[in-house]
């Protein structure tokens, strides 16, 4: 078992998080119920699951959650290029959180293999 608040994958997916849900403020209030809520739920599910697959009582197991949470970062990538491509967010924007989110995946892939 792992104490998830010591993992840094999960210090920078909620680091991250919090820096989606403040930029999504910025989104037109039309996408509240679309966009806005799926980049948001993608976001809180990478640090969610992270937490959740430290409890379990085998590495397998913590495995499948970082999968999981992997998935939600590749899911919240395509989110946010849409929302780059409709003019939601700036290229800039999207470039500084697309390197902190590829980082992010990076170390996750990372730690994945220090399980098996």
């Amino acid at each position: 078992m792992h104490n998830f608040r010591e993992l840094k994958i999960w210090k920078q997916g909620l680091s991250l998080a919090v820096e989606i849900f403040a930029l999504t403020k910025s989104f037109p209030e039309t996408e509240k119920y679309g966009l806005i809520s799926q980049i948001n739920r993608s976001a809180v599910s990478i640090p969610s699951n992270i937490a959740e697959g430290s409890a379990r009582s085998t590495d397998k197991d913590f495995s499948r959650f970082l999968s999981v949470a992997l998935g939600s970062s590749y899911e919240l990538e395509t989110q946010l290029i849409v929302g780059c491509k409709v003019g939601y967010l700036t290229e800039a924007k999207f470039d500084i959180i697309i390197k902190k989110l590829n980082e992010l995946q990076k170390m996750i892939n990372g730690f994945k293999k220090t399980l098996v």
